[in-house]
């Protein structure tokens, strides 16, 4: 019965869309409590928490290949080149947003430090630059595309998702999913934007590719923005 059941669990397309994504926040939430955890834990103080991108990065990325053939929508690319021109666009726009929202009222609380991969001499580890770029460029959408598109955006106007094309999903799904979207970001009203933007690629096309290419865009040229400017707090 217990085996029954979690064959049933591996087969549900809300848990398989939530796994990766919980994996990754479940480590982010441990990254953020990372100097409450010091006291507690011995020798954590001597760990370079800078290391857990890859870990949870690491962790989402496996529980996707494991999944990967419950995810039916990823296995069709789409063919209109106007389509691959629009998502394209869609990420380019959203990171010259995104470096500018920076204002108070735009903002969850303050800017911080972020993530840094220089070292104390000053020089760029540049392994953990790969691991960062990678994950925030190659893992991140897809996970995020999953969960946000793909399951909530569906979900809010259909528990039985699956069964709600793209195209049919509601304003009320696309405001919801985004406003969500936007909360897991400390810069909330271009997170909002970006969730909007993504919703919006994937119910006029269709094709979940299109938005995790977009989110894979904004997220790449946002890295290399961010090496080049040294502006770490975006990252």
């Amino acid at each position: 019965m217990q085996n029954r059941g979690t064959e049933a669990l591996l087969h549900h397309p809300g848990f398989t869309r939530s796994l990766p994504f919980a994996l990754f926040i479940l480590l982010l939430a441990v990254e953020l409590s990372w100097s409450t955890l010091q006291p507690i834990i011995p020798g954590l103080e001597s760990v370079d928490k800078r290391w857990l991108y890859a870990i949870k990065s690491g962790l989402a990325a496996l529980a996707l290949i494991w999944l990967w053939p419950r995810y039916g929508e990823l296995k069709k690319l789409p063919s209109s080149l106007s389509s691959w021109l629009a998502a394209v666009a869609t990420g380019i726009i959203i990171f010259v947003l995104w470096i500018n929202l920076t204002q108070s009222w735009a903002l969850i609380g303050e800017m911080g430090k972020g993530f840094d991969p220089r070292q104390q001499d000053g020089q760029v580890d540049w392994l953990l630059v790969g691991i960062r770029l990678a994950g925030s460029a190659l893992v991140v959408p897809i996970i995020e595309e999953l969960f946000w598109r793909s399951f909530i955006m569906r979900w809010i106007d259909n528990p039985v998702f699956l069964s709600l094309e793209p195209q049919q999903v509601s304003n009320k799904g696309l405001l919801i999913s985004s406003a969500l979207f936007a909360v897991e970001h400390t810069q909330w009203f271009a997170g909002l934007i970006a969730g909007l933007a993504y919703g919006w690629l994937y119910r006029r096309t269709g094709n979940l590719w299109l938005s995790i290419v977009a989110h894979a865009i904004t997220n790449g040229i946002l890295g290399i923005w961010v090496l080049n400017t040294g502006s770490w707090q975006f990252w």
